[in-house]
């Protein structure tokens, strides 16, 4: 039976959400100081700002493995469903993103040690005025997600054209000052980086905006789904658990997904699975068991959902590009008891997951909800 929440618990649910939203503003505060400085040794040829910058870029990476594993223990301690589960996904999704935008701050550095010694002078306004888009793009972004502010995400994108516009103005006149000799050769490709790497945080604030979308609002998945979304379940031997939630998922007709599982290795199926599952109307019986390694492009899921402890073994690395859940539910074919006591492990791990399953699908589409099909057999 699920547990009801209580104020500890949803206090603590508040807690979790609040310093994961706090790490997230200091490390967008830590990225705008980066860029900012990193802008001010551009223009100024300042060779020891741009060392500091360098440096400094250690300390956005060290925020970026902490949010890491607080996204990680917010999985694996709430088991979000829902809005709580929009937030963790996009959260992480957010935090890779501004991982990158540190490295842009600490490339433009890389580059103006490259340019600080070069003889040429060229009108800065341009850059500037490419910089002074981008950056105050990505403040706005990130406090539209934490504010859960869809206004202010649809304004913040709707600044990206102007700054590819400047981008490729500015571009265009890199290469006629090189072509009228103001400019060294040497000189022209790290300014076209320099242009670039701010027009690329510009995209990454677009991008923090579409999470920030689908946080508050579920929008962002609206144009995701030709290929569609994969989520696979994992057991230890894909021989009883990772079989049930496939079935029952597939079961769904969720057409913009496409699930699947596997063990850890290779086992036999269950064979009360089999029959348990004959009952609800869904034949496993010619059903092979296969392990991770024989998925194909198991490291493109987009959800790995593990149904054991041992099964989180299958997780990638770094839960930002891959969504990781691990759900609590008793392993039926372990039961043991009278064949009604048995039959009655099955049907809870049965309810269980659907009722995940169900959460995790409308978690993801958000507000833009399609029909799912599903059995109208209750567990009795």
């Amino acid at each position: 039976m699920a547990t009801l929440p209580t104020p500890h618990l949803e206090a603590l649910l508040q807690h979790d959400i609040d310093l994961i939203r706090t790490k997230m503003l200091d490390m967008v505060a830590l990225d705008e100081q980066a860029l900012t400085r990193a802008l001010h040794a551009f223009l100024k040829r300042d060779r020891q700002l741009a060392y500091s910058v360098i440096l400094r870029d250690q300390d956005v990476d060290a925020l970026d493995t902490e949010l890491d594993q607080l996204c990680l223990e917010f999985i694996l301690r709430h088991q979000p469903a829902a809005g709580h589960l929009r937030f963790v996904y996009s959260a992480s999704k957010i935090v890779n993103l501004l991982e990158r935008i540190g490295d842009y701050a600490e490339s433009i550095a890389r580059q103006v040690l490259l340019i600080s010694s070069l003889p040429f002078e060229v009108p800065n306004d341009k850059f500037n005025e490419l910089a002074n888009l981008a950056i105050p793009m990505l403040h706005n972004a990130v406090h539209a997600f934490v504010d859960k502010n869809p206004h202010l995400a649809r304004a913040t994108m709707a600044s990206e054209p102007r700054v590819n516009q400047i981008r490729d103005s500015l571009n265009a006149d890199l290469v006629e000052w090189r072509q009228q000799g103001q400019l060294p050769l040497e000189a022209l490709p790290p300014l076209i980086t320099v242009a670039r790497r701010f027009e690329r945080v510009s995209d990454q604030a677009t991008n923090i905006c579409e999470q920030a979308l689908y946080f508050a609002t579920g929008e962002y998945l609206r144009h995701l789904p030709r290929e569609g979304y994969r989520v696979i379940f994992v057991d230890e031997t894909n021989g009883c658990l990772s079989r049930i939630a496939e079935a029952i998922a597939n079961r769904m007709e969720a057409k913009r997904f496409s699930f699947s599982s596997a063990g850890l290795a290779a086992g036999t199926v269950d064979p009360q699975t089999i029959w348990f599952l004959a009952e609800k109307g869904i034949d496993i019986s010619q059903q092979a068991s296969r392990s991770v390694e024989q998925v194909p492009d198991f490291e493109q899921m987009q959800v790995i959902v593990a149904l054991c402890k041992e099964a989180e073994r299958a997780f990638p690395h770094k839960p930002t590009k891959t969504l990781a859940l691990h759900w609590f539910v008793p392993d039926p074919s372990l039961a043991r008891g009278t064949p009604e006591e048995v039959r009655a492990e099955y049907e809870m791990a049965y309810k269980l997951l659907t009722n995940h399953i169900r959460d995790l699908v409308q978690a993801i589409l958000g507000n833009d909800q399609e029909p799912t099909h599903e059995s109208t057999t209750s567990p009795s």
